[in-house]
């Protein structure tokens, strides 16, 4: 999961050359929800699936929460099978932590909202993100050949978030942003969500993300004394289109790429730390694996880490992550208390980046490796080897 410290300390810290660009600005990626669930209680056991999640489209439409906030100013907590349609932020009975209920302008320019995609394949792993922060936006690209290890990177900011936007509904909105010759636009039609990107630099993305019949985790949690992050993520999902990028041209079906998507807003904690991982893979026998674990932020209750097998959504219980933060090159173990997940995480590369201003800190470590271990799911255990993913390491004050 994408959060929005990556990109815009960094942004603020730095000093912003080339037209707005920036290069080597890393966004961090995940900062955990773990969730109150005043509607449906979900079983934390090895076996537990969250039923019948958009496996039908037309019951999804009719069965889906309207707005997130209710009559009473107060988001609903928790779960919802069929997700939300609209994030209601303005109807939100914000208040200071003495209690002072706070203006439209308040609740406007804290209410924060990003929306990451990343694509993943054993030829090319390409990330994508539109974040706005109401007094500054940020947009960036990056792309990684797990094979040749060549990087490269893009940020841009627009202060007071000019030429952004971001819709409130993550089932069916659309999202932009434009930095001179730079464009980025997501967009949800007919069950798919299509990513397109053109940079100055010549690198061009054209992905549709198939969301048809895949089970969302969309959950509302609370996040310090009186903010609240909706989130809804999903992983593994096929995707196709192409990216050009260094003089090749990748085609996203035939490099067998799988998406994952991140739909963020809320009001956020203002201090945090977090660990992650994620992982979107093809398993031998062919099917599709995504997984999100993530520790350490928001623990209210129930968390955001989960399965995704084939697209259908597999809730796991809270995580361990082990590891060493001073080896960076040392492996990390993720291991779930239900059993499910028993992983080890080898690093192939990371990036790191500090930033200590006056009203933003920043210690980021994100790694890119290869997954190890086994998935206990039911009765059948899924033995990984060699999948791809990411580790995440961040502490973070705005």
């Amino acid at each position: 999961m994408f959060c929005p410290l990556g990109g815009w300390p960094a942004l603020l810290a730095l000093s912003v050359p080339d037209g707005n660009t920036l290069r080597n600005v890393w966004p961090c990626s995940h900062f955990g929800l773990h969730v109150f669930d005043r509607h449906f209680l979900l079983q934390q056991n090895a076996n537990t699936c969250i039923p019948n999640i958009r496996n039908n489209n037309e019951n999804s439409k009719v069965n889906r929460k309207v707005a997130l906030i209710g009559e009473n100013g107060q988001p609903a907590f928790g779960l919802f099978e069929q997700g939300v349609e609209r994030i209601n932020f303005q109807d939100y009975d914000l208040r200071s932590p003495m209690d002072r209920k706070l203006g439209r302008c308040a609740k406007y320019f804290k209410f924060n909202q990003f929306q990451f995609i990343a694509l993943v394949s054993p030829q090319l792993i390409v990330c994508v993100a539109i974040v706005d922060l109401k007094l500054l936006s940020n947009a960036f690209v990056y792309l990684y050949d797990p094979q040749t290890q060549a990087f490269d990177e893009f940020s841009f900011v627009q202060p007071l978030a000019r030429h952004t936007h971001i819709d409130t509904q993550p089932e069916s909105g659309s999202a932009s942003f434009r930095s001179g010759k730079n464009k980025i636009s997501i967009e949800v039609k007919d069950g798919r969500r299509q990513l397109r990107a053109t940079l100055k630099s010549g690198v061009t993305i054209s992905a549709d993300i198939d969301e048809t019949d895949a089970s969302s985790l969309a959950m509302c949690s609370r996040a310090g004394y009186q903010g609240w992050v909706f989130t809804r993520k999903n992983a593994a999902l096929v995707c196709d289109g192409s990216v050009v990028w260094g003089g090749k041209h990748i085609n996203l079906a035939e490099a067998k790429a799988l998406a994952s998507v991140d739909w963020t807003a809320g009001y956020m904690r203002g201090e945090t730390f977090w660990n992650w991982g994620s992982m979107s893979a093809t398993l031998s026998d062919g099917r599709r694996l995504g997984m999100n674990l993530a520790a350490g932020v928001n623990e209210t209750g129930f968390t955001e880490n989960a399965l995704w097998l084939d697209g259908k959504l597999i809730k796991v219980d809270a995580v361990d992550f082990q590891f060493d933060r001073y080896l960076p090159n040392s492996p990390w173990r993720m291991r779930s208390a239900d059993g499910i997940v028993d992983l080890v995480f080898t690093p192939l590369g990371q990036r790191k980046e500090k930033i200590n201003a006056v009203f933003i800190a920043s210690n980021f470590t994100q790694h890119f490796g290869v997954f190890e271990g086994e998935l206990h799911i039911g009765n059948e255990v899924i033995s990984i080897k060699d999948c791809l993913g990411f580790a995440e390491d961040h502490y973070a004050r705005w």
